[in-house]
Formats: structure tokens, C-alpha cells, sequence
């Protein structure tokens, strides 16, 4: 039989915009950075940054250095732009880095959305008006 391994838990907080998605590796209080991986440090091209590709690269990275520093399972907390003007809907990233860090053999427990929403701050751009097209 498998003998048990302790089970250590980290935090991904993946932030997944249309341009980019950046995957940052945490221990569970979230203060210590184990691994960080995104979209510009694995392709050429600036228009691939924000790809499924890209982001899949960028996750199995930052994985095998969580991995190697004994990380077994992981909560993922996932990031769109959001406030003000920026999009609230997470980028073509976001479920690609999540496919690969369980590909690589983490754990995935909880996986949460944590954009950031208004709550009424600052006023919109676009005058009184609104963006006439």
C-alpha cells in the first residue's frame, strides 16, 4: 500500500486577462512566494501572451518548482482585471492553468473568483454622455 505523505497545501492565485495570465504559487498563509510563472516569461510573440498555450506553459512551470518544494495541494483563486473599466470575466487563460496544474499531479481543493468589483468608487470614463461609438 501507499504510504500517506503529509499533505502541504499552497495558494495559486492565477490573474487571467485578455493580454497576459500570470500564475503566482504561495504557501497557504499567502505571504511567501514559492513559484511564479505567466504567459510573457514562455512565448516570443506579445500577442500569445494571453493564450491557453501560453498559460498551460506557464502553470506546468511554476508547478514543478511548487512541486519540488513540497507542495502537494493547491487552492486557486482566480483574478480577472476587474475594477473600474477592466473586465470582470477571467481571459482565455485562466481554465487552462487550472487543466494543467491538475495535470501535473496537485491537488486542487477550493477554487475561488476573487475579482476585484467596485462598490461604487470612482466614476467611469466616457463622459456624462457615455462612449458614443
Amino acid at each position: 500500500m501507499m504510504e500517506q505523505r503529509p499533505q502541504r497545501w499552497g495558494i495559486a492565485h492565477i490573474y487571467a486577462s485578455y493580454n497576459n495570465t500570470i500564475i503566482h504559487i504561495t504557501d497557504i498563509t499567502g505571504t511567501e512566494t514559492l513559484a511564479v510563472g505567466s504567459g510573457g516569461m514562455v512565448v516570443k510573440a506579445d500577442r500569445m501572451e494571453g493564450s491557453p498555450t501560453a498559460a498551460m506553459i506557464a502553470a506546468k512551470k511554476a508547478a514543478e518548482i511548487a512541486m519540488d518544494k513540497g507542495v502537494t495541494g493547491i487552492h486557486v483563486k482566480i483574478k480577472a482585471p476587474g475594477g473600474h473599466n477592466g473586465p470582470t470575466s477571467p481571459g482565455p487563460g485562466a481554465q487552462a492553468a487550472i487543466r494543467a496544474l491538475s495535470r501535473m499531479g496537485l491537488r486542487i481543493g477550493i477554487i475561488e473568483e476573487v475579482t476585484p468589483l467596485p462598490h461604487d468608487g470612482c466614476r467611469k470614463k466616457g463622459g456624462k454622455r457615455g462612449r458614443r461609438v
